[in-house]
């Protein structure tokens, strides 16, 4: 195999010259860095982590954790933070933190004691007090995506605004009962579905309808929010119109619940939910889009921001999602649309 004493060699410069060149140092031109780089690559060099670590004091390694690795959301980040974390030659540790769960707690109080990472990505954690004091006093740059965390820098999406737009969509096709499916008080991620009942709450009350306000409780679930559909929808003398899901899973389940009891969708009830799930489209779903995979790569740039430059304050981005009409959603029977209104400025 070639030796970093073979690479400099065939580059013309030294030994230190090549090392500096292949770990990103600033003190190495831009022309000789290319120029070790293609030599590198040509006999085939791949420098060894420890010998990195040991020149530069990085790992060049960076942790994520989340607390679910196979629900869909978290799927599509972390494809997004593996993707950018290897364009940058970054290797990748995941945390398996479970809500819950006895795993978690050693995730905190053990493995990220270790420090074998440079920075942390923190993907729906909604951590609690101690946990956050846990990352933050690592000595590594954390970025969160989806969170509260002021400490800390985040990728996120404007969940009121998300929410707030579905239900505008529905009260401006004419809708005027129009309720709220999804959250529960014992929810994993209370801030996400508190603000996206906000918007939801907001816009029927700035509307003139805060008397159709109603939120069924359902967790963040396609099954679950089968199971609250069924219920919300069974009453045919206190049945909505028109349904916000917190989440596009939620939302399927209506539409599925719907189905069953022989509720035609769009004409009997339109259904608007949140996320623009890999499923959404094989339903028909009117949807708010938000692309996971792009907050994962975000998070890595914000990440890698933060080491460049450790004095960097942290940073939030906030993710305004864009309405995808489907077909899932319709003007009630016997009504007459309100004015659409333009989305691109809401």
């Amino acid at each position: 195999m070639s030796t970093i004493a073979d690479v400099a060699r065939e580059a013309g410069v030294s030994k230190a010259t090549a090392s500096r060149a292949l770990t990103g140092s600033a003190q190495v031109s831009a022309a000789t860095r290319q120029r070790v780089l293609d030599v590198a690559m040509r006999l085939g060099y791949v420098p060894s982590t420890s010998a990195v670590s040991l020149a530069t004091g990085r790992t060049r390694n960076v942790g994520v954790i989340l607390p679910h690795v196979n629900r869909w959301f978290f799927a599509e980040v972390l494809e997004g933070i593996q993707s950018a974390l290897l364009d940058r030659g970054f290797d990748l540790t995941l945390y398996d933190a479970t809500p819950g769960s006895a795993g978690r707690e050693r995730v905190f109080t053990d493995f990220l004691a270790r420090k074998r990472f440079d920075g942390l990505i923190a993907v729906g954690l909604e951590p609690a007090v101690s946990e956050l004091q846990a990352l933050l006093s690592l000595g590594r740059p954390v970025v969160s995506v989806i969170g509260t965390e002021e400490s800390t820098s985040l990728v996120t999406l404007d969940d009121g605004h998300a929410a707030a737009l579905a239900t505008s969509h529905l009260v401006d096709l004419g809708h005027r009962r129009i309720a709220f499916l999804g959250g529960t008080s014992a929810s994993h991620w209370p801030h996400v579905e508190s603000a996206r009942y906000e918007g939801y709450e907001r816009v029927m009350r700035e509307s003139g309808l805060g008397e159709y306000v109603t939120r069924t409780p359902a967790e963040l679930s396609m099954p679950a929010g089968y199971e609250a559909a069924v219920d919300l929808l069974s009453d045919s003398s206190q049945r909505p119109t028109a349904v916000v899901g917190a989440c596009d899973e939620v939302a399927i389940g209506a539409v599925i619940a719907a189905r069953r009891l022989g509720i035609l969708v769009p004409s009997d009830l339109s259904v608007v939910g949140i996320d623009d799930h890999v499923n959404a489209e094989m339903f028909a779903l009117t949807t708010l889009r938000q692309i996971p995979r792009e907050q994962g790569e975000t998070a890595v740039d914000l990440l890698m921001r933060h080491l460049d430059d450790p004095a960097l304050k942290p940073v939030t981005v906030a993710i305004r999602p864009r309405l995808v009409v489907r077909n899932s959603t319709a003007a009630p029977s016997g009504s007459t649309p309100a004015a659409v209104r333009d989305f691109s400025r809401a």
